[in-house]
């Protein structure tokens, strides 16, 4: 079996290689027989070092010039060679457990893909509760967030990837059609809950609670406007790092 793992990149010089040394350590901790692996950085038009970091990590760098996080991700989706993808966000930690637990997973042929719950250390009291809440949602949903989606190759191709369409909430849309797929094959889509996912609370120290709470609102009252016009999107795009 062979994995890609694909990290999408913008502006993340300063957190790229510790991003890409958790996903080395919890590779190179679950190595067998049989099992092979990529490692693909898409530098989504970076304007820092985030490209030169990652090349000289040895990641396979490849460059997608619209400012776009699904587009991003499918980029890295059509250079994979996989018959699994792995996609973690920049600012995101891998551990060994959860590659372990993603392999066993692959291993009983019983699952579309998965997501995984998360954790946020660092995290303002009200980005606690938010992320709980959010927990709740995905895992009673079971939708994957965004800084982890794994899935089959030949399933991401069928459903035809990340919704362009979309510049946030794009791997809600995916979750859903995995599971649509998923059912046509007998196959399964779960959330990992094991090994949480190590993600950067940085987005609640850049803006405020106020900020995001509108954001939030945006989205709710409005979600096709909001989520398909990058313009209303400040809070993933306005470029703060």
């Amino acid at each position: 079996m062979h994995l890609s793992v694909i990290i999408p990149a913008y502006n993340e010089e300063r957190l790229i290689t510790h991003c890409l040394n958790s996903v080395s350590e919890s590779l190179s901790a679950n190595t067998r027989p049989g099992f092979t692996y990529e490692i693909i950085v898409v530098d989504n038009n970076s304007s820092d070092k985030t490209a030169e970091l990652a090349r000289q990590f040895g990641a396979h760098v490849i460059f997608e010039p619209i400012n776009q996080i699904s587009r991003a991700r499918n980029a890295g989706a059509a250079a994979a060679k996989g018959d699994w993808f792995l996609f973690v966000d920049a600012d995101s930690l891998l551990n060994p457990g959860m590659i372990s637990d993603i392999l066993e997973l692959i291993d009983s042929g019983h699952y579309v893909g998965c997501g995984s719950l998360m954790e946020m250390p660092d995290s303002p009291w009200w980005g606690t509760a938010i992320l709980k809440l959010w927990s709740i949602i995905s895992v009673t949903l079971t939708w994957a967030s965004g800084a982890l989606v794994v899935c089959r190759a030949d399933a991401f191709r069928e459903i035809g990837g990340f919704n362009q369409a979309l510049y946030a909430a794009d791997e809600i849309d995916l979750s859903d059609l995995l599971k649509q797929w998923g059912r046509k094959h007998g196959l399964k889509f779960t959330l990992l809950k094991r090994h949480p996912l190590i993600t950067s609370a940085r987005k609640l120290k850049l803006y405020s609670g106020l900020e995001i709470t509108k954001q939030c609102i945006k989205v709710i009252l409005s979600p096709r406007k909001a989520l398909q016009n990058r313009n209303k999107l400040p809070i993933w795009y306005d470029g703060r790092r």
